[in-house]
């Protein structure tokens, strides 16, 4: 491997990363002290930002600050947020508030931070293809280098002996709703751009909220918060059938564990799918706090008697939906227990209907000869997290927040990115950079094969427990 700080420019990379959110930024930091590592990380945004439309005042990110970059892995790195704090001289500050989970706003600017100072990122790089060179056993990424605008400014191409994907996921949109998100004329618009349209939202005579998520929780809360009492005019809907609390108990947290995650992997893939459809509640439920924040201000409203004028209705959903003159958007919906439908006209709408992760058609179709699917045509992905390809590509493609299918909900969870980047570079660099525990939870997710097996009592058969057939 060559070193990062005398790259010279026809030299190959160790490892060219495509996307620079929190997981390839946490990559990128872990990487750092690795003189004899060579990795360039590419993205076309002009400097990092977590989910800027989201950032609303008191909103607190669902991990512990623990979960930041780099601690999980190396709590020595120069890059914790707690040395975030000394730098900024907000140490003590932070000491007494006793905050273990802390505001968004306040990771975003630790985010930022790492960002702006570390050599190996390149803001206003779009990359836009990967191939595999079988002549030179290399990866060849092309990107367009873009200006302050974002226009085009240069092309150009480096050579990678591994990549690392890290595009994350976008805003969903529901097919009924999406013609209206796509006229700039009517106001539809998805929580992550909310902050960018919140003046107009709270000066709206009737706001929907539809998503009974985290962030649907937080954008009714704060709309409520702001506007003027017995005169909400709020609606607040979404397809579960309640307004349900995240899993948040100790044992249950351990479902974010390198432990659990390596058991999910070595799931068959039909009980893998059927699981992720099932654990929806461990983390697209709405935190306690931000749920006895909402039903204290509804509360606080009915102190001069009567009640607010807010419609909170889980277990719906949209059926179709069209403009009213210019200004307004009509709902159909239909509720799912008691099969009947209704309408609701609204000034506008936010949709708090959470992410999907990005496709990498795009960006890899290039390797797709190459690429091993499943059976729902989806990239298989290792228990190291590289894509599994044909045995003739000889460099690693790592993904990040793109493998759900194949290890489990804690994809795209903070809390495992700095050991999922510590797995990567310790695979890629074939050393143990980052020594990883080899137990992290106190739940034992299957019965392993090689148990010994259990004394019979009084003559009774012994049991040995196996995988199959139980």
């Amino acid at each position: 491997m060559t070193t990062a700080a005398h790259h010279t420019p026809d030299a190959p990379r160790d490892l060219v990363g495509i996307g620079i959110g929190p997981f390839n930024l946490s990559l990128a930091a872990l990487a750092d002290p690795l003189t004899g590592l060579d990795a360039v990380f590419y993205d076309q945004r002009p400097a990092f930002h977590w989910h800027p439309g989201l950032l609303i005042d008191g909103a607190r990110v669902q991990v512990p600050f623990l979960a930041d970059l780099v601690t999980l892995a190396d709590p020595a790195s120069p890059w914790t947020f707690l040395n975030h704090l000394r730098a900024r001289e907000r140490l003590f500050p932070f000491y007494f508030a006793e905050r273990f989970h802390i505001q968004r706003a306040e990771y975003d600017a630790y985010c930022r931070w790492v960002a702006e100072n570390l050599p190996s990122l390149r803001f206003h790089h779009q990359v836009d293809a990967v191939r595999w060179n079988p002549e030179r056993g290399l990866f060849e990424v092309d990107y367009t280098q873009l200006d302050a605008d974002g226009e085009a400014e240069a092309l150009g191409r480096t050579h990678a002996r591994n990549v690392v994907l890290g595009v994350g996921t976008e805003p969903y949109v529901p097919d009924p709703l999406r013609p209206l998100v796509d006229d700039p004329g009517v106001p539809v618009v998805h929580a992550a751009h909310y902050l960018d349209h919140r003046d107009g939202l709270l000066a709206a005579g009737h706001v929907t909220v539809i998503g009974t998520g985290q962030s649907g929780a937080e954008v009714f809360l704060d709309l409520l918060r702001h506007r003027p009492a017995g005169r909400e005019k709020l609606h607040w809907l979404g397809r579960t059938e309640a307004f349900a609390p995240m899993e948040y108990s100790k044992l249950g947290l351990e479902h974010f564990t390198p432990d659990y995650t390596r058991y999910f992997h070595g799931l068959v893939e039909p009980v893998r799918d059927r699981l992720v459809a099932s654990q929806w509640q461990l983390h697209k439920g709405i935190d306690a706090d931000t749920t006895a924040a909402i039903h204290d201000e509804l509360y606080r409203r009915t102190l001069d008697g009567g009640w607010p004028d807010t419609v909170l209705t889980p277990g719906v959903h949209v059926r179709t939906a069209g403009r009213i003159a210019t200004t307004q958007v009509e709902l159909h919906l239909e509720h799912a227990q008691q099969k009947t439908r209704s309408r609701l006209t609204t000034d506008a709408v936010v949709l708090a209907t959470g992410y999907r992760e990005r496709p990498l058609g795009r960006v890899l179709a290039g390797l797709d000869p190459y690429m091993r699917r499943d059976g729902h045509e989806r990239p298989r992905v290792d228990e190291r997290f590289r894509l599994v390809l044909d045995p003739c590509v000889t460099g690693s493609v790592y993904v990040q927040n793109a493998e759900t299918h194949t290890h489990g909900v804690g994809a795209p969870d903070l809390g495992l990115g700095a050991w999922r980047g510590a797995t990567i570079l310790n695979d890629l660099t074939g050393q143990e950079p980052y020594p990883l525990p080899r137990r992290t939870a106190f739940t034992t997710f299957g019965l392993e094969r090689g148990l010994p097996q259990i004394p019979s009592a009084r003559g009774r058969r012994a049991l040995t427990p196996l995988v199959e057939g139980i």
